[in-house]
């Protein structure tokens, strides 16, 4: 558990808390994957650089700094976003090259996907990248050889995991705290425990879905309850209410995507300059609450 003096919140003062941004276009999300192939991509009007410029934006305004999971799709096509990005004082990662399932995918298969993402995001900001999420978090009991591969094509860290449960992804039984898997640290997105069960307090939809009183308060119980970094997450185009809407996506799935998107930008100003909820600090880029130099080495802190 964390330890050192609590706030008024009843967190941890020394508590670490991550923000992360997982970096793709509305047409290439999940929720939409049944009714758009990766094929007509090209085709749509993209608007992931003016919506990440929007978030950096924001966290500039709010002292964050954050951890950038982009596509290497979208890294080939917008390698200056790739630089600015780095340049802004944020860590650069990889979300793979276009989103495909790391379960969907033979190792094989995988590897060459984190390689060449790898290679193109590199190039492109000029910096080693060591941090790695998969697509709809789908690094699972099905991929036990994930970690490995990762481990193999330089990758010091994933954060993959989203121990919940859900009608897409998740492990309700797997670690909340960062651990070792296969020479690589695998760091979960936020959960709490609450009502007898685990609940997501990690961001995405769930921060739209709900008041933010609620999800703060969660927040603060992931944070009280798990010793490492409390690691929240959401996507560019969740703060472009305006982008086009795709008609012939199941009802369900734009419920989900389109949720409260004209809310999400003021709500998210909020999350990010709340000071006591922090305790005084500010979100930071994984790597630094994993103790990690940019250099992809432990620090003496960890």
């Amino acid at each position: 558990m964390p330890g050192g003096e609590a706030t008024t919140d009843g967190v941890s003062a020394d508590a670490r808390f991550a923000m992360s941004v997982d970096v793709e276009d509305y047409f290439q999300v999940w929720a939409f994957s049944s009714v758009i192939a990766r094929s007509s991509w090209d085709g749509f009007s993209s608007r992931v650089g003016d919506a990440t410029r929007r978030t950096l934006d924001l966290f500039d305004r709010t002292g964050t700094r954050a951890t950038f999971f982009a596509l290497g799709w979208v890294a080939e096509r917008e390698p200056g976003l790739m630089r600015e990005i780095a340049a802004r004082g944020h860590e650069l990662a990889s979300h793979g090259y276009d989103h495909a399932k790391v379960f969907d995918q033979t190792p094989d298969e995988f590897r060459a996907d984190i390689a060449k993402a790898k290679a193109i995001l590199e190039d492109a900001a000029g910096e080693r990248v060591i941090g790695y999420r998969a697509p709809g978090f789908s690094i699972d009991a099905r991929t036990p050889w994930a970690h490995e591969i990762l481990r193999e094509t330089g990758h010091l860290y994933s954060s993959s995991s989203h121990p919940i449960a859900h009608d897409h992804y998740g492990d309700p039984h797997a670690p909340r705290a960062p651990h070792d898997v296969a020479g690589v640290i695998e760091a979960p997105v936020a959960t709490a425990r609450a009502f007898g069960r685990r609940v997501s307090a990690a961001g995405g939809g769930w921060f739209r879905a709900m008041p933010y009183a609620a999800t703060r308060r969660l927040i603060a119980r992931a944070a009280a309850q798990v010793d490492g970094p409390v690691i929240f997450y959401f996507h560019p185009w969740e703060l472009d209410p305006d982008q086009p809407k795709i008609g012939h996506a199941p009802a369900k799935s734009k419920l989900r995507h389109y949720l409260n998107l004209g809310a999400m930008e003021g709500k998210l100003e909020r999350l990010l300059g709340d000071r006591a909820l922090l305790g005084g600090g500010r979100w930071d880029r994984i790597d630094a609450t994993l103790n990690l130099s940019r250099r992809g080495e432990r620090t003496a802190a960890a």
